[in-house]
């Protein structure tokens, strides 16, 4: 039972939750503008390497979140110049990027620390724990897990909430995103707010790949993001523009990849274990169409409410009350 349910296997869903956190948050973000950010993995992955050179190079974790933040909001920008300001296709440009930055992110790294498939030292600066010494029963790991981009991850998701319901921007963002010539015809301008929201989620991806590398380890490592950006993708498509589904999908993959790793304490094979948070989304995936299907094939609230008046009558022989 510790396998699945304990304060080890809670602590590792918090430290793998707080990346994909700030990277949906981006990527939503994106997505009630109307515009679909595919690129999440090309960021998430920049990200990632930016944090731990701007570390080993300054020797402090504060320029390596700066490093990660910019070089963020750079693939955010060639992604929104391409997509918003030349209005090229952004499925097409978002591919493009993740692939270039793949194999940019290798050169740099033989280019610059003369190394091949893993860079890591000693005495590389690494995000502080602020609360490692808090002791509280079972939740204890959990809270000491947190680094300081944790934190912010715990506040951006009400703050990104009551922009988008309760502040004039974020509605005229989700109009853009609903019907751009509507919000157009009343002096908005739906290519400021679409670029505006491609650099945030590149702000976000930038520190969400930060976190990544400067967070739990302290270490670079070739195509790290390991498919995590696609993932918060897929999660995008189901959760269809809701915080709170976006929230759970990904604590879904999280926990299932939290007990993955502990399964094999148990030997169970590390093919498997790999696999355990993929086949969770796989699940969520189905569930999801499935609902879906529902949703279309059910009767709407005024068709329900006739069969129901036939079947009270066919029961009770008279006019239902």
């Amino acid at each position: 039972m510790n396998l699945l349910v304990s304060s080890a296997v809670l602590a590792a869903v918090v430290r793998g939750l707080v990346p994909l956190v700030l990277l949906g948050v981006g990527g939503l973000i994106c997505q009630r503008a109307g515009v679909f950010n595919v690129a999440l993995e090309g960021v998430l992955l920049t990200g990632c390497f930016a944090a731990v050179a701007g570390s080993a190079w300054s020797g402090s974790a504060l320029v390596g979140v700066l490093a990660a933040a910019a070089a963020g909001v750079l693939v955010a920008f060639a992604l929104a110049v391409g997509s918003v300001r030349r209005h090229g296709d952004p499925l097409v440009l978002g591919t493009a990027l993740n692939i270039v930055v793949s194999g940019l992110t290798t050169f740099l790294l033989q280019a610059m620390f003369h190394v091949r498939g893993t860079y890591h030292r000693p005495d590389l600066a690494r995000l502080p724990h602020w609360f490692a010494g808090v002791s509280l029963p079972w939740i204890g790991p959990a809270v000491a897990a947190l680094s300081p981009l944790g934190c912010l991850a715990v506040l951006a998701v009400p703050a990104v909430h009551g922009f988008l319901r309760h502040t004039v921007p974020g509605m005229r963002l989700r109009g853009v995103g609903a019907d751009a010539a509507a919000a157009e015809s009343l002096g908005i301008r739906p290519d400021r707010y679409r670029f505006a929201a491609l650099l945030v989620a590149g702000l976000f991806g930038g520190l969400a790949g930060a976190e990544l590398s400067l967070g739990a380890v302290a270490l670079f490592t070739e195509n790290m993001s390991a498919g995590r950006g696609w993932v918060v993708v897929l999660v995008l498509l189901i959760a269809a523009g809701r915080l709170r589904v976006l929230l759970l999908t990904l604590v879904v993959y999280a926990y299932a990849q939290a007990v993955g790793f502990r399964l094999q304490t148990v030997g169970l094979p590390m093919q498997l274990s790999d696999a355990a948070p993929y086949l969770a989304m796989i699940a969520v995936l189905v569930r999801a169409g499935l609902r879906a299907r529902w949703r279309k094939s059910a009767p709407a609230p005024a068709a329900r409410a006739t069969l129901t008046t036939g079947w009270c009558r066919r029961r009770f022989g008279g006019a239902s009350r």
